[in-house]
Order: structure tokens, then sequence, then C-alpha cells
């Protein structure tokens, strides 16, 4: 797919528009069937819509020549976006809307009245450059509200070619902004990044069979043999690094307008204003650049000192001072001097400042200078559907979630560090926080920390999914739980740094790994940790605290409330304990497709006690009731509505931990994510008289991870021969197999 075959198309479709024109026997003076939009730009990928206007002056009569141009193009079978107006007409529908004006910059002329398609070209164009100074705000909200809901193409898990930041969209608007005269953006530059995006484009439509523009997981493989690249991780990064360019020329661009409109008109300064910020370090016109007198190659904190405000500015880092300092800068002696590390952690806890610095070093290659290491993770996919951003960009997501934490923690440079280095250990075989952890320690030893804080650096990189980890699939009554924490984390300031990068790390990833829910365990099992650190007595958890046990219940019956909670519903259900309880309950929302997002089950006294979180919001609690009740009652089989394993994901995985708990059998269940797991778990338990004390159900991305604290129907822990019997069960009725 290149430029040529592009062109082959373009060439094609015009032959069918100007042969259903003709056909017509349209006028050839005072109207013109034209292209615009990519079309115009003679740009069209293996399923794009031919997006065309029937022009005319007005007072021309063009009769049935509308109808007798489109039913021909309908008949080809191509997809046709077409519309019907007179030239002022299209200068109204341009003044209308922003983005009518700006397909209409790329009207190329197709057939009938050359003439008029010439004045329609000039007239759009001039008046184009006329109204940009009013006009480019409304674009820019626009810009922003689709960056907003889309987000990088750079770094977006499955990322859309047009419509994400740095996408053709955006590559199609710089182009505009060059027209209107304000600003420049480097053609050489851009120009090539567009073109090998449209390369991708086109085989993205190819390997889908339909007009798409997001590259689902499965299409980088076959993306990579069509490229001529290796791997699949070849071909994110290939397409990723256009993405990551043209989103910052965007950037750059646009905040160079914003001071263009925000300057009056008639001010014109005879020498560039400048701002002293710092030794050597100015702003002008909205950007950070070196002052006079500056000398890089004597004063190696100068390239730190402009990062750091830069992004406690939040203004641009010109990128032709970062070449200069990157080309000129004395490099920074190992270990770092104490201001160095002070500039750097400044920069790191800026904020959303960092984003746009960190993008332009990155950018010029200069974040290598100052973190070699950054080459393992840069543009780096997660292998987690639920991450929002690439490795890299999540990593500093992560430092600008962290800025806002770093009054609660002892050691506000000890947390920035750790959030930047957290992700290092990906992309290797091992295990990211352990392969980690040395890098971690490497990094922080350069950078000249003291012995015991790069220590509490490796510490956190090490440890940085304990407290999520236990928070979600453990026991909080278990005094393991507690216990799992403080065995690896002694100090009190250290737990108070890890709690503060797990909120941090989870809040970057997206908001279903930091939900309300989520947070309250993290959170109540990182206080609960720290008591224990202070007094050596571990506090008993919020989560299963008694809770009122309604009249029916006592009377046998059950009940069930919902609650609309910010993220979804919870649903808390009490009813007297049995054996095979747990199973009809979460059957209750199988049967009825709810996703169960997360779980926590407990015994109180006679009485069992849940509380589920669901994705789905607006609950009807009598439906639910009843379908409790109809399930209770034998009267519907949850097992004949569920659909078995799916044989082409991956078998599930039931493993016993004795390391859990002392109190009772801890079984591990990870599985794909779908209707029914925790009803197929807790039935399978209940056929073997197994109760189940406490369920933790905690559902991220396609994987479901769910613990369950399990003991004989008299109490007390499994046999070893029971607990491999329960976990050969539970796998059984996960895979569909007979039993």
């Amino acid at each position: 797919m290149t430029a040529a075959e592009r062109a082959r198309r373009t060439a094609a479709a015009d032959g069918l528009c100007v042969e259903a024109y003709d056909a017509s026997a349209g006028p050839t003076q005072g109207a013109a069937l034209v292209a615009v939009g990519g079309f115009g730009r003679g740009e069209l990928a293996p399923y794009s819509d031919l997006d065309v206007v029937l022009v005319h002056d007005e007072g021309v009569d063009l009769g049935e020549t509308p109808t007798k141009v489109w039913y021909p193009l309908w008949d080809s079978g191509a997809d046709l976006d077409h519309s019907l107006r007179s030239l002022p007409e299209m200068v109204s529908a341009a003044d209308g809307d922003v983005r009518v004006a700006l397909g209409l910059l790329d009207v190329r002329h197709l057939a009938g009245d050359p003439n008029l398609t010439l004045r329609l070209r000039t007239t759009m164009l001039a008046h184009w450059r006329r109204h940009a100074r009013t006009r480019l705000p409304e674009l820019r909200r626009l810009v922003m509200q689709r960056h907003e809901l889309l987000g990088e193409l750079a770094h977006a898990s499955v990322p859309d070619l047009k419509e994400a930041a740095g996408g053709l969209r955006d590559a199609t608007i710089l182009k505009a902004l060059v027209a209107t005269w304000l600003v420049d953006v480097p053609h050489t530059d851009l120009e090539p990044r567009r073109q090998e995006l449209l390369d991708v484009r086109d085989h993205v439509h190819d390997l889908a069979g339909r007009a798409t523009d997001r590259v689902g997981p499965e299409m980088w493989a076959e993306l990579a043999e069509r490229l001529g690249l290796p791997d699949e991780r070849a071909a994110q990064v290939h397409v990723r690094r256009i993405g990551r360019r043209i989103t910052h020329l965007s950037r750059l661009t646009w905040r160079r307008v914003d001071a263009l409109i925000d300057r009056p008109t008639r001010v014109r300064p005879r020498r560039p204003d400048l701002t002293p910020l710092g030794p050597g370090v100015a702003l002008s016109g909205g950007e950070v650049v070196l002052a006079p007198g500056a000398r890089p190659a004597e004063d190696p904190l100068l390239f730190l000192r402009a990062a750091a405000l830069a992004a406690e500015q939040d203004v641009v880092l010109a990128p032709a001072t970062v070449a200069r300092l990157a080309q000129e800068g004395a490099p920074l002696p190992v270990p770092w001097p104490a201001e160095a590390r002070r500039l750097f952690v400044r920069l790191l806890a800026a904020g959303h400042g960092l984003r746009a610095v960190w993008e332009t070093l990155d950018e010029t290659g200069a974040v290598d200078r100052l973190l070699p290491e950054w080459e393992r993770i840069r543009l780096l996919p997660h292998a987690s559907a639920i991450h929002r951003f690439t490795v890299d960009r999540h990593v500093v997501e992560t430092c600008i979630e962290a800025a806002a934490l770093i009054r609660t923690v002892a050691r506000p440079d000890v947390l920035m560090v750790a959030a930047l280095l957290h992700d290092i250990g990906k992309g290797s075989l091992t295990e990211h926080s352990v392969a980690g952890a040395p890098i971690a320690r490497e990094v922080a030893t350069r950078m000249g920390f003291e012995p015991d804080a790069v220590e509490l650096v490796e510490t956190l990189v090490r440890w940085h999914l304990l407290l999520a980890s236990v928070a979600t699939t453990r026991d909080p009554d278990d005094p393991g739980t507690v216990e799992a924490i403080t065995s690896v984390v002694t100090d009190p300031a250290a737990l108070d740094l890890l709690a503060a990068l797990t909120q941090a790390d989870a809040r970057a990833t997206s908001p279903k790994a930091w939900s309300s829910w989520r947070a309250s365990l993290v959170l109540d099992l990182a206080r609960r940790a720290r008591v224990a650190l202070d007094t050596g007595t571990a506090l008993p958890a919020i989560v299963t605290e008694d809770v009122p046990v309604p009249p029916q219940v006592r009377a046998g019956g059950a009940s069930l409330d919902v609650e609309p909670v910010a993220d979804g519903t919870r649903v808390t259900v009490i009813a007297p304990d049995r054996v095979g309880l747990l199973a009809d309950i979460a059957a209750t929302f199988a049967v009825q497709r709810l996703r169960v997002r997360a779980a926590r089950a407990w015994a109180q006294d006679a009485y069992g006690v849940s509380v589920w979180e669901l994705d789905e919001e607006g609950l009807d609690p009598a439906v639910l009731r009843e379908r409790l009740t109809a399930i209770a009652e034998r009267r519907v089989d949850p097992a004949s509505r569920l659909r078995p394993a799916d044989s082409s994901t991956l078998a599930p995985s039931v493993a016993v931990r004795p390391e859990a708990s002392t109190q009772a059998t801890v079984l591990e269940v990870r599985a794909t994510d779908r209707p029914g797991v925790v009803y197929l778990v807790c039935a399978a338990l209940a056929r073997l008289d197994v109760t189940v004390r406490s369920a933790h159900v905690d559902t991220l991305g396609p994987q479901a991870v769910d613990v369950f604290y399990v003991q004989e129907s008299s109490a007390g822990v499994l046999s070893d021969q029971r607990a491999a019997q329960a976990a050969h069960a539970v796998r059984a009725a996960l895979s569909g197999e007979l039993l």
C-alpha cells in the first residue's frame, strides 16, 4: 500500500464521477462536481467513501442533474457522501461549522465548470485566512475534545489512526493551520510522517475488509509482515513513533497559535521579549529558551534547570533549545550533584506540565542523556488491555498522579523517582517488578541518592504491586493479610510511600484500576498495616464490620439491597448462612449477564453477608430478588443457562495458597472473565460440602482473579488431599469438564 496505489484508487473514483456527470448532461458553466476532504486530497483508502459536492452559481437551474449523478455512483457500489449547494451556501456552511471549513480547503475539481471550482477554492481559502483568528479557538476546542475521547495514537492500547491525537486528522489540521499564514510547521517533517500513516491505514482497511481506523491487537503481526518489519513490537513502535511525532508537532503548533491569538495584533516588539526564569534560562513568546550569555558547556545543570522551569510553568520547552543543550551541554558528573537531583525531582513533580516537556525531551533524544534505560520501555505496549497507555507514557502519568501526593510522604524525592522507574523492568521475560528492582537501584545510585534512599527506591519498585494484589485477593479479616504487607515493608515511612505509589500507579492505569471499591480496599489495608507497624497490633478490617440483620433475614428469608455508586452499582445480600449460598447469589448475577467487577463475602454469626460491585447501572432490586428466590428454590437451573468455557481461551489456573492463611484454605483462581465464573467456583465447592468463608473477586481487564477462603462445613482448614480435590473440582468446572 503506497501513495501510487492511493493515486490509482483516486483516479478510478475520479473516472466514475466524471462519467456520471457527463452522462447527466450537467451544465458546463456555472456548476461543478468537486471532491472534498480525503477524496479531495487524493488519499482514498481501500474502503474510503467518496465525499463530493455538486456546487453551482446562484440562478443556475440544475434540473435532474443531481439525481442523474448520484444514482450511477450508488449503483457502482461506492460509499457516497454527497451534498448539493450553491457557492454562497458553501460559504455559509463553512461559517456555521469549522469542520466543513476544513474540508473545503481541499476542494478538487472533478467535472463541470473548472472556473467555478477555482473560484470556490480561492474563496474558501481567502475566507479561512480572513477569519482564522476567530475560528481557531473553536477548532482548538474540538481538537481537545477529540483527544480527550480517543487518547493518543502513540500510547493508546487500541489506537485510532485517524481520530486519535497524532493521527491523520491532526496532520490535516496542521496543514490547515499553515494555510492561515499565522504559523508554520516543518513540512519536511510532517508530510513524510503523514504519508507513512496513510500507508498503515491502507493496510488496516485491507486486513479488516472494511473501513476502520482502529488497529486491533490481532492486526499487529500481519501489519509487521506487510510493512517489512521483523515482529509485532517493531510494527507497534513504527506506528506509535509516527503518532508521537505528529502529536509533538501538533502541541507545539497549537501552543504557538494560542500565544499568537492572545497577543494584540498591533503590538509588534522590535526584539524578543525575554523574561528571566533562572540562571541561563528565560521565557520568550510562551517558550523556555536560553538567556543571552548562557554557556551550556560550562553549566551541566542548565539542561535540567530549563526542563524543570518549563514543566513548572507549563509552557513549551523550545525544541531548538533542547537540541542546543543536547549538543553543547556539559554532561552531568556521576554520581549527580545534589542540585541536579533536586532539579530532576522538580521536573517530575511539576504535575501536568511534565507531560509536554517530557515529550519534547523524548522527541529530541534528550531523555537518553538523563536516563539511558528509557529505551527499554519507549513506546512499549502493555500486555494488559486495562492499561490506557504504553509503558513509557504510563510512568509519566504515574509521576503526574504522584505529584499530587507528595505532601503525604516523608520522602517526596524517592516517591517521584520510584514513580518514574516502577515499570522500568517491563519488556523482559522476568516478572517486571523483579527485573526492575536492580535497574532502579543502579539509576538511583547514579543520581547520587544516599544508600538508605537507594534501598527505598529499590523496595518500592520491587513491591509496587504488593498492596493492590493483597488488598484485592486476600481476606482483610485474616491476620495473615496484614502480615503479608508488614513482613515485606517494615518501615512506616516506606509503607506510606508504597501506598502513594500504588494509588498513583492505579490512577494512571485507568479509572477501573482505582474504582471506589479498589481504593477503599487498598487504603484500608495500608492503614491497618501502618497501625500494625506503629503499635505491633493489627486493626480489624472495616470491610467486614457487623452489618444490621433485617427482620426478614432473622425469620429465614433473604435481604437484597441495591445502591448506586459512582462507577456502577453495589448490591448487598444478607441471608441465613448455608453451603451454596454464595453460588446462588453469583448465579443470580450470571443469568442476568451482569458483570461482577469485585465482591466480598463473609460470615456474621449465623448469617452470610456479601457485597458485590457490578458495572451496570439502574438495576431493579425487585427483579434481582425474584431471580435469587427462583434459583434458591431450584425453580431455575443456572448451569443450563451459562455457556461452558470457550476452548480458545487460556486454561483456568487454580492454586492452593497455604501461606495466605492459618485459619482457612485459600484457593486462588485465575480465569478469563465471563459470566458465571464465581458461580461455577462456588457451585463446585458446594458439591464437595466445602464452605466459602469469604470470597474476594477482582476483575481487571480480561482476567478474573478470584480468591476463596474455604473451610470444611464443620469448620477447619482443608486437609492437603481435600484442598487438592477442591482445586481439581474448581478447575474442572471452569474448563467445562465432566467430574
